[in-house]
């Protein structure tokens, strides 16, 4: 199926992370290590999810100038994760270059190259924080549709954005586009801080290819419950 359950492994420490994934071995094939995990045990708890059999999403948003996110990305492909991400507000040349020295650098490697992913509009921001705090005249639609055309015509492979966004994207991109969706939250769990949120089978009905699943998972009483209710809710077997 090509549609997939991400688990978000938003720990600050090693032993938790991988008792999870241990425990979730048969569940979940990707798990998410973002910068709270990453900034406290680095590359090697990548290594350590691959070695369970895990997939990573390496949730890291490069944003600098080119030479520096080519060399990051390089080094992502390096450890083997299976998606990474970029900020689009990067621009077309830190995309391009970016996406073109992943694809060396994985064949190089003899690897399949990971999916290089376009963060547009985090999920945390509304309309309002968009043209108040952050001072763009664009719509929130305008400008994740924008960004997603940046990002296809660097030749990414796709973008993260809200699932209420995801038809806009397929429209504009094509079905072939990636489309990694946070902010998801079955109907039995808190909505926390995101605010641009959908339930999982929203979301695969809207059009995400992948979905991100955090705290309904990893704050469960039973980790492999949840998301084995949350699958069945993916696959509208509820």
């Amino acid at each position: 199926m090509r549609k997939k359950l991400i688990l978000a492994l938003d720990y600050p420490d090693e032993n938790s992370a991988l008792q999870l994934v241990e425990k979730l071995q048969g569940e979940v094939d990707y798990f998410k290590v973002g910068l709270q995990l990453f900034t406290a045990e680095g590359p090697a708890i990548v290594k350590k999810i691959i070695s369970l059999g895990g997939q990573v999403f390496l949730d890291l948003k490069f944003h600098d100038i080119p030479n520096t996110v080519v060399q990051a990305g390089e080094r992502a492909t390096n450890l083997g994760v299976a998606i990474y991400n970029v900020h689009a507000a990067g621009g077309l040349e830190m995309m391009r270059k970016t996406k073109e020295k992943t694809r060396q650098k994985a064949q190089e490697l003899g690897i399949k190259p990971p999916l290089v992913i376009a963060v547009t509009v985090l999920t945390s921001m509304n309309e309002e924080t968009l043209r108040k705090e952050i001072g763009t005249q664009l719509s929130l639609k305008e400008q994740v549709v924008k960004w997603a055309l940046l990002a296809k015509e660097a030749g990414l492979d796709g973008v993260v954005a809200s699932s209420q966004e995801t038809s806009w994207i397929k429209q504009a991109c094509g079905q072939d586009f990636y489309i990694i969706t946070p902010g998801i939250r079955p109907a039995w769990a808190e909505t926390n801080d995101q605010k641009r949120i959908m339930t999982p089978r929203q979301a695969m009905e809207a059009g995400s290819d992948f979905i991100v699943v955090g705290r309904p998972i990893t704050a469960a009483v039973n980790p492999q419950e949840a998301a084995r209710k949350i699958i069945a809710e993916m696959e509208g077997k509820e």
